[in-house]
């Protein structure tokens, strides 16, 4: 069995049961629903506690649960740019302002990026009688840049000394 199937296989599921996202996070436990998602949807591994408690919840084999707890080879799929409506707003979102986002990193920060390993993303409702919000957190730690073979005292990297 490949990965996508597994994940077509917990879909199923999720619509048999008629089960929620955040339903099953509560189920699964120990990270947010935004991180059990993601890892149902093949794009993280799952600890083997919480992939234990998925296998119940889903009926998975042993070697489903297994393939749940592997590094997964991520958005092997993913077509760019995205066809689907909801992710293409977030890709044109970061075209529109992502050169501002990266310019006031560099120069708040230094020469590096933000990681998308070191990272936690969460996402909010906010009321407002206009409409509601969607509220989009980013959290990567910045990763400076290291400047190759400094010498006679030159700065190692690219962070902002402070």
């Amino acid at each position: 069995m490949k990965r996508a199937e597994l994940t077509e296989k917990i879909l199923d599921v999720k619509r048999e049961k008629d089960l929620s996202w955040k339903a099953i996070a509560e189920e699964i436990g120990g990270y947010s629903q935004i991180f059990i998602t993601t890892a149902l949807l093949g794009n993280m591994p799952l600890p083997k506690p919480q992939a234990e408690k998925a296998a119940a919840l889903f009926g998975l084999s042993a070697s489903e649960t297994k393939m749940l707890s592997e590094i997964p080879m991520r958005a092997e799929e993913t077509q760019m740019p995205p066809q689907d409506p909801t992710l293409y707003r977030f890709y044109e979102a970061m075209l529109v302002f992502g050169p501002a986002l990266k310019e006031t990193l560099h120069e708040e920060f230094g020469d590096g990026i933000m990681s998308a390993i070191d990272f936690v993303l969460s996402m909010d409702r906010k009321e407002d009688p206009a409409g509601d919000r969607v509220v989009i957190t980013m959290n990567g730690k910045f990763l400076p840049y290291k400047y190759h073979e400094p010498r006679d005292g030159a700065q190692a990297s690219g962070a902002h000394p402070r």
